[in-house]
């Protein structure tokens, strides 16, 4: 599976658990991590560790292995890696603080348009 089917797949899991702000950058030409940053987040730490597990949920559904996951106990930054694409669900207060949006400005936003339809 290729990384933008995995993207989507992610980031229907967080839209389905009402993560905040999801932003997916394209880092196909900054990162050898990954293809895709995804980065959302969550106002508690209950609801970091539902969107989590639903993301791991509907990727293993996919049959996309889901290497590590790192941060699940203290549910303040969870990185799921997922291959080509990195999973980031932040508490709120820990996106703004190391807000990776930022730090890596040079990649490009990924359109999410795809979200509203049927």
């Amino acid at each position: 599976m290729k990384g933008k089917e995995i993207l989507k797949i992610a980031i229907k899991a967080c839209d389905d658990m009402q993560a905040k702000d999801i932003t997916a950058l394209n880092m196909k030409e900054l990162s050898i991590l990954a293809d895709y940053f995804l980065i959302c987040h969550a106002t508690n730490e209950r609801q970091v560790k539902a969107i989590a597990k639903e993301v791991r949920s509907l990727l293993e559904e996919n049959n996309v292995q889901v290497n590590f996951i790192e941060g699940y106990e203290s549910a303040r930054w969870i990185v799921i890696d997922a291959g080509y694409v990195l999973c980031h669900i932040f508490h709120e207060e820990e996106r703004s603080y190391y807000n990776l949006e930022r730090l890596w400005g040079d990649a490009n936003i990924e359109e999410l348009s795809f979200l509203n339809e049927g």
